[in-house]
């Protein structure tokens, strides 16, 4: 299974409709799919049609199907099988709730915080092919769960400027986070979202960040094997108008040019998930479950 975080912390760069709709197509591609939803916000929730007044909060009394949140989990009232929901044919949901905001605080003083997610992911996810995580646009206790619970980052951004020196940030964290707490931790890639084709400087930031990963020559760096994905996600008002009927890009705008792009990239995930899978049988090894 390829665990995947995305992440950004700059907010309105695309984080999310990257995870909802890459999410949806690669379960369109008959892939087995789990998305947690992990930003208090819940707009991943609510982008796939998930309502928070219609699943009452799970606690401990309560039998195995009863609905529930990701902030049930972290607080140890229920497991990821407790809260699940088949939102999508292959695409299971793990939700999230304003609620989760308070885990910052509740967290706070447990003793290894860091690893609750990853320890409930060990009894959960063997049976899917994807996890993906939507992170909140923040460094605190849930953003470091989802790193320590993954193998993988995608970092969504748009080719501005600015974003350039929130990269640089993120960067860093995912070293620290390597470093210490997840040794097999890795960017994987860039995902330009927001994209104006033609553009100069659309062009430029594209040129600089690929020209940066490709002249890293420490194999033991986060980032030595990252690369910018080739699918670009083009500025769409479809991909803004989606979430906004509960529906993932494929099914309120099929034909539409957010919808092609995201098939797209989802189509370049699966080509890299053949490829490691080629590479470790070549190996002699197994694709390890995590």
């Amino acid at each position: 299974m390829r665990s995947i975080a995305v992440i950004n912390q700059k907010g309105g760069v695309g984080k999310t409709t990257t995870a909802v709709n890459l999410s949806a197509a690669l379960a369109a591609e008959g892939q087995s799919v789990c998305l947690i939803d992990l930003d208090p916000q819940a707009h991943a929730s609510l982008h796939l049609g998930w309502l928070p007044q219609e699943s009452p909060t799970v606690d401990s009394t309560l039998p195995t199907g009863s609905y529930g949140t990701i902030y049930d989990v972290l607080v140890g009232n229920a497991r990821l099988k407790d809260v699940a929901c088949e939102v999508r044919p292959n695409l299971t949901l793990i939700p999230a709730h304003l609620d989760l905001a308070a885990a910052e605080t509740e967290l706070a003083g447990e003793v290894g915080r860091e690893m609750i997610l990853r320890q409930q992911l060990l009894h959960y996810t063997s049976r899917f092919d994807y996890l993906i995580i939507d992170c909140p646009p923040s460094l605190g206790v849930l953003t470091i769960n989802a790193l320590v619970a993954v193998r993988e980052v995608f970092l969504p951004m748009q080719p501005q400027f600015l974003a350039l020196h929130g990269m640089s940030k993120m960067l860093g964290t995912l070293e620290l986070v390597a470093r210490r707490l997840n040794p097999g931790l890795q960017l994987t890639g860039v995902v330009f979202c927001m994209h104006q084709s033609g553009t100069r400087l659309a062009s430029e930031i594209t040129r600089d960040v690929t020209e940066f990963f490709s002249a890293v020559d420490d194999p033991r760096c986060p980032w030595a094997r990252a690369r910018v994905f080739n699918a670009r996600i083009r500025r769409n008002i479809r991909l803004a108008e989606a979430p906004s009927h509960g529906q993932t890009i494929f099914e309120y705008a099929r034909s539409s040019n957010g919808a092609d792009d995201y098939r797209m990239l989802a189509h370049e995930v699966i080509a890299t998930s053949e490829g490691r899978f080629a590479a470790r049988r070549s190996a002699g090894t197994r694709p390890a479950i995590r």
